[in-house]
C-alpha cells in the first residue's frame, strides 16, 4: 500500500490528535504516503485533502479536539455524495483509510467498503464507550475523569447546603459514563437509559431511605437518555411525585474537550498504530480495538449492530455504597 488517508467523523472525543499522530507516523515508518482528510465525509466530498508528514503531528499529542476537524455529512448518505468521495479519494492515489469515529461513522464506513475497492479500517472515536468489540473507546476515560472533577465540586456545594443534587452527564443510549461517574463520584444513584427507562421508583427509596438514617446530602447521576428526559425532567418528577426539591447541573460538552487522560493517549497511540499495520497486511472492513490488553479486529457490522452491555454488578454496586 503506497497512500492511505486518515480523518475524523462525528462527535470528537478527547485522544482524536494522539490517534491521528499515531497513524501518520506509522505510515511513514512503513513508507506509506498519509494524507489528512479534513472535515470527515464532508471534506472526501469537497475533496479537502492534503499530504502530511512527521511535523504535520507536531505537539498534538496533549491537544483536545481534532486537528483534520470534525463533521457530520448528510451528502455522504447518498450514492451520488459517496461516488463523488470515492472519486476524490482515488485522485489523490488513496487506496486505504483510517476513520476515527463513533457508530455513524462506522456505517459510513461499511458502504465505502461496500462501494469501492478501497481499504477502510475505524478507530472508535467516541466519549460514549457504547461501541461492540473492545473494552474501552478513545475520549471515554478523559470524560469520565472531566464529568468527576466537576461531581467532586458539586458534593462540596451539596455538603454545605445540605442539597440533593441531580447531575447529568452525556450518554444519549448509553450509561456507561454515568455508571463509572456514579461509582467514582460516590453517588447516591444513577439512572441509565438500559435500566430505568423512566422508572424513578428505585431513586425514591435510595432517597427515602437516607433521610431515615440522617442523610441530607444526595447526588444522583443522570445519563442524557431519550427515555427519561435528563435531569430537568427527573427533578419535575421528583417534585410532584414524592414532593422532593432537587438542583440540576447539565455537564454538556465540556466532557468532550480537554487534554485527554495519558490512558487515552496510550489508548489511540495503540490504534491508531495498529489500523495501518492492518490496512498494510490488506485487511479492510473492520473495527480496530483493545480487549482485555490485545488488539482486535471486529467487523464493522457487528462493531454497530452488536449492543455493548452494562455490568449488572456495578449498577448493583451504587445501591450496596448508597447505604
Amino acid at each position: 500500500m503506497k497512500n492511505i488517508g486518515v480523518f475524523t467523523s462525528g462527535g470528537d472525543a478527547p485522544g482524536m490528535n494522539a490517534c491521528i499522530r499515531a497513524v501518520v507516523r506509522t505510515a511513514l515508518h512503513l513508507d506509506i504516503r498519509p494524507f489528512g482528510i479534513r472535515y470527515g465525509y464532508e471534506g472526501m466530498i469537497e475533496g479537502d485533502i492534503f499530504e502530511m508528514n512527521a511535523r504535520s503531528v507536531s505537539n498534538i499529542i496533549q491537544a483536545g479536539g481534532t486537528i483534520l476537524v470534525s463533521a457530520r455529512s448528510q451528502a455522504f448518505k447518498t450514492k451520488k455524495g459517496r461516488a463523488e468521495a470515492i472519486d476524490n479519494l482515488k485522485r489523490f492515489g488513496i487506496e486505504g483509510l483510517v476513520a476515527i469515529g463513533g457508530d455513524g461513522t462506522i456505517q459510513g464506513a461499511e458502504k465505502l467498503c461496500n462501494e469501492s475497492d478501497i481499504k477502510v479500517v475505524v478507530c472508535p472515536g467516541t466519549i460514549d464507550n457504547d461501541i461492540y468489540g473492545t473494552d474501552y473507546t478513545i475520549g471515554f476515560n478523559t470524560a469520565i475523569n472531566t464529568a468527576l472533577d466537576a461531581i467532586d465540586k458539586i458534593r462540596d456545594t451539596a455538603g454545605a447546603m445540605d442539597r440533593l443534587f441531580l447531575v447529568e452527564v452525556m450518554g444519549r443510549h448509553s450509561g456507561f459514563i454515568a455508571l463509572d461517574v456514579a461509582i467514582a463520584g460516590g453517588a447516591e444513584g444513577v439512572l441509565v437509559p438500559e435500566e430505568n427507562k423512566g422508572d424513578l421508583s428505585n431513586v425514591y427509596e435510595v432517597l427515602e431511605e437516607g433521610i431515615k438514617k440522617g442523610k441530607r446530602t444526595n447526588i444522583i447521576v443522570v445519563a442524557e437518555g431519550d427515555e427519561m428526559g435528563g435531569a430537568e425532567a427527573l427533578a419535575a418528577d421528583l417534585l410532584k411525585k414524592f414532593g422532593i426539591k432537587s438542583w440540576v447541573t447539565v455537564l454538556g460538552h465540556i466532557q468532550r474537550g480537554g487534554s485527554p487522560t495519558a490512558r487515552d493517549r496510550i489508548l489511540a497511540s495503540k490504534l491508531g498504530s495498529a489500523s495501518v499495520k492492518a490496512l498494510n497486511k490488506a485487511k479492510s472492513g473492520i473495527m480496530i480495538g483493545e480487549v482485555n490488553g490485545d488488539i482486535t479486529h471486529t467487523s464493522f457490522r457487528d462493531a454497530y449492530k452488536k449492543k455493548k452491555q452494562l455490568r449488572k454488578d456495578e449498577l448493583d454496586l451504587i445501591n450496596i455504597l448508597a447505604n
